[in-house]
């Protein structure tokens, strides 16, 4: 699975962190920036992570920001992303079994690294059930 990867300033401490974690189980990842802590805008990261998600160079996408909010504004309004802002387990599932969400959102400021990690691992091994939801995601791009 190839993942693309971003940040803002608020997220940079904590998307290296993911960036190494996500290597070492095996993952393809791009690191789209940013690359320090200085003051910078979300919505140029996420804008890279959902561009490159929507031309299907990467399966899925992962930003993370002070609270994951901002980022999963950003990321909603392009057609065809379904972007998750998660802080626990049950919702990690679900938005991938019912929503198939594509772009997962982080609060680095909200969340431990190892609760973020086991949402990542959730999210990124739970299958879409299609069926009936298929029919509620294609409502979604209209």
């Amino acid at each position: 699975m190839k993942i693309a990867l971003a940040s803002d300033h608020g997220g940079f401490e904590l998307k290296e962190k993911i960036y190494k974690y996500l290597l070492d189980k095996n993952y393809t990842v791009e690191n789209f920036g940013t690359n320090s802590t200085e003051s910078c805008d979300y919505p140029v990261f996420a804008k890279k992570v959902c561009d490159a998600v929507l031309k299907n160079n990467y399966d899925r996408g992962i930003l993370i920001c002070g609270t994951g909010i901002g980022m999963s504004i950003m990321a909603n309004r392009f057609k065809g992303i379904r972007a998750a802002c998660l802080s626990d387990k049950f919702s990690a599932e679900m938005t991938r079994k019912h929503n198939n969400s594509n772009v997962l959102c982080l609060g680095a400021r909200v969340l431990e690294e190892n609760l973020a990690k086991e949402l990542i691992d959730i999210w990124l091994t739970t299958e879409f059930e299609a069926g009936r939801h298929q029919k509620r995601i294609d409502m979604l791009d209209l």
